[in-house]
């Protein structure tokens, strides 16, 4: 199985972030958390400030068995990427660190997560962790 998870703006900066909110980890342990977690599965990590690049990303990806984003503030603003998540025809999870719900008001419009299958915020690195495992559980179909 090959999962391919985008990260978005300002999470290259993870550990400058309000551990609090986000946890107290590098993207680059992040990674390693998840890789360990599911050591069989085959993950490639992308993360993008730039939103064109993460929708470049997203229209080449029907070759995954399934994506999970977190898009970072574009999760809010960003009709493209909604689109181009639309269009792409495998299991999407978007994930969020923080609990969103408790944010600010101009975070509780989630445009890209519409485009997913679900979506999961608060649990810090475990939201990734629950991604994979949805992901796993939507391509076997149980």
């Amino acid at each position: 199985m090959k999962i391919l998870i985008i990260n978005g703006p300002n999470l290259n900066l993870l550990h400058l972030r309000d551990e609090n909110l986000y946890g107290n980890f590098t993207l680059d342990e992040l990674q390693n958390i998840i890789s360990n977690e599911f050591p069989t599965i085959d993950f490639e990590f992308f993360q993008s400030n730039d939103e064109g690049s993460i929708i470049n990303k997203i229209q080449a990806a029907d070759n995954f068995d399934g994506l999970i984003i977190n898009p970072g503030g574009y999760a809010h603003t960003s009709v493209a990427i909604k689109d181009a998540l639309e269009l792409l025809k495998i299991p999407k999870v978007e994930v969020h660190l923080s609990n969103l719900s408790n944010r600010d008001s101009y975070r509780q419009n989630l445009i890209t997560a519409s485009s997913c299958d679900g979506y999961i915020s608060g649990f810090k690195h475990n939201s990734y962790l629950a991604a994979v495992y949805l992901i796993i559980k939507m391509q076997n179909k149980i």
